[in-house]
């Protein structure tokens, strides 16, 4: 097949119009195409009178080389590359040691469904609870301002995505395609098909659980096993090599191959590892807000006279502001028609994130503002990052009440630089609820004045970003992992061999489809690693 991209049409249009302006492009007939998928479908509406879809399709020609000889140097025909993923071995016959993998997140479930794919049976310890149990400790939190430390938005089966805006798109580099294999397993386990071409594909959290629910289904029935509630406090070790690990219990399970895919949050897990001598590294993440918006105030700045358009849904928006101070300031994981949410998961301590149903249909719309801060930021070692996390989410417990309501701030008083007493037009959304305050005790100075300088940027961006009215939430401090376990190209530890750091836990990636793209690759890279060891060795010359 050959694939088609840049064809641009109204956002109103016939289903043959799409055909008909493919045929054109490649300059055939209608009658000739035998066959049209869409691989990508995304809208463009910087002209705010006339947004239009912009499509990449999949084409079935009779004689597609003439096509491609008769177009050569068009950048927008090429041949369709094979998405099909491709195993990269099977576990031999007969009982063999099985691989663990820690945590089930992301990368842990897509780590463990290509080992059980290929019949190494793997073992998942997951430290929080069931999905859907998991589900009611996290409404506990925000309903009643009751955590359980172990089981709540960041631990538990599905990991902390779970409870986001279910974003399914990343910018890593993918030639593998990787991406399109997770995408494929959601869309089996019962995700709309629509995650596989649009361009900014997501499912939300109500339909996430139940995805996750039969992705941990499958891996059993290929002869894998998950256990709940088993959190690792230490790894078994032996000669520089890894072999298994402690559980909290006391029991120990063994192992030869061990992939780490903790999350950005099991703090004390990290510690026991930086303990063991397992490297680790600081490393940059951001700290700052959630802002929250009337969602239809997005719509119109984006969408002008089309906003509220049924087929270009809830607009979403990405910024960036390179402030005088040398910070920069960015939105991070927008969520259109969402809602701001408790992310914590240690006692007394204050978190936000963002989530979205797959509607996205609630009133507000809200997103990340946050600076970047790096290691020169707070030294003090490979931990000093979780450090300032804390100090930070303790701050925010005590300005919202030290009761889990998170501290709050109008953005007309956070840019004037005094506190807020009462609420205008925009109802914020947190639960268990906001405190009205002044941030800027939040966080420290300098990320105050970079954000301070970057809401009236934003708002030549987007008109009415600066309103008065917008809510700011604090505080976001988990926008990544603020750690790497240290890899080779192999994958493994580079002081521990068998271990293998995954995911944005480990500081590999930022994200649903990302993270799930790792632990597929570290998965591959574990199965190399059993089936090279089960090698009989070359004979000797």
């Amino acid at each position: 097949m050959l694939r088609v991209s840049e064809i641009r049409l109204p956002i109103e249009h016939r289903a043959d119009e799409l055909a008909a302006a493919v045929a054109a492009r490649l300059q055939v007939a209608c009658s000739e195409i035998s066959g049209l998928r869409v691989f990508r479908r995304s809208h463009d509406a910087r002209k705010r009178g006339s947004p239009c879809f912009v499509y990449g399709v999949d084409v079935e020609l009779p004689d597609e080389a003439a096509v491609l000889a008769r177009l050569v140097g068009d950048r927008h025909v090429q041949r369709s590359p094979d998405l099909c993923y491709h195993p990269v071995g099977r576990a031999p016959a007969g009982p063999s040691a099985r691989p663990v993998v820690v945590g089930f997140g992301p990368a842990g479930i897509f780590a463990a469904l290509i080992l059980a794919q290929g019949g190494f049976r793997p073992i998942v310890l997951e430290r929080g609870k069931a999905v859907r149990e998991r589900t009611q400790d996290t409404w506990k939190l925000w309903r009643g301002k009751v955590l359980d430390p172990e089981s709540n938005v960041q631990f538990g089966e599905g990991g902390a995505g779970t409870f986001s805006d279910g974003k399914l798109y990343s910018q890593i580099s993918d030639p593998g395609h990787y991406g399109h294999k997770v995408l494929e397993e959601f869309v089996r386990a019962g995700a709309p098909p629509e995650i596989l071409w649009l361009a900014k594909p997501h499912i939300g959290t109500f339909r996430l659980v139940g995805i996750v629910e039969r992705l941990r289904h499958e891996i059993e029935r290929l002869g894998g096993e998950v256990r709940f509630r088993q959190r690792v406090t230490g790894l078994l070790s032996e000669g520089g090599q890894v072999r298994g690990v402690r559980l909290a219990s006391g029991d120990e399970v063994r192992a030869d191959q061990v992939i780490l895919a903790l999350g950005h949050s099991a703090r004390d897990t990290f510690e026991s590892l930086l303990q063991a001598g397992v490297a680790i590294e600081a490393k940059a993440f951001s700290i700052g807000f959630r802002i929250e918006h009337p969602q239809s105030l997005i719509d119109r700045a984006r969408f002008g006279a089309w906003a509220g358009h049924p087929l270009l849904g809830a607009a979403d928006y990405k910024l960036v502001h390179h402030c005088r101070n040398g910070r920069s300031v960015y939105s991070f994981c927008m969520c259109p028609g969402g809602t701001v949410v408790a992310a914590t998961s240690e006692a007394e301590r204050v978190v936000t994130n963002g989530m979205s149903q797959y509607s996205r249909n609630e009133r507000n719309a809200n997103a990340g503002i946050v600076v970047g801060v790096t290691p020169l930021d707070y030294p003090g070692g490979p931990l000093a990052g979780i450090e300032l996390q804390r100090r930070l989410e303790a701050r925010a417990f005590e300005l919202g009440g030290g009761s889990y309501e998170a501290p709050a701030q109008l953005v007309g008083d956070f840019l004037a630089g005094r506190p807020s007493t009462r609420l205008g037009s925009v109802i914020p959304s947190y639960q268990p609820g906001v405190r009205l305050t002044d941030l800027s005790a939040a966080l420290p100075d300098y990320a105050i004045a970079a954000i301070r300088e970057a809401l009236p940027a934003f708002d030549r961006q987007i008109r009415g970003f600066a309103l008065p009215d917008a809510v700011l939430t604090g505080v976001e401090t988990r926008t990544s992992s603020p750690l790497r376990i240290t890899r080779g190209d192999d994958f493994q530890s580079v002081n521990v061999r068998g271990l293998y750091p995954a995911g944005e836990g480990a500081g590999y990636a930022g994200g649903i489809l990302s993270a799930g793209v790792d632990g597929i690759r570290v998965a591959e890279a574990v199965i190399r690693e059993i089936l090279g060891g089960l090698r009989p060795p070359a004979p000797s010359s």
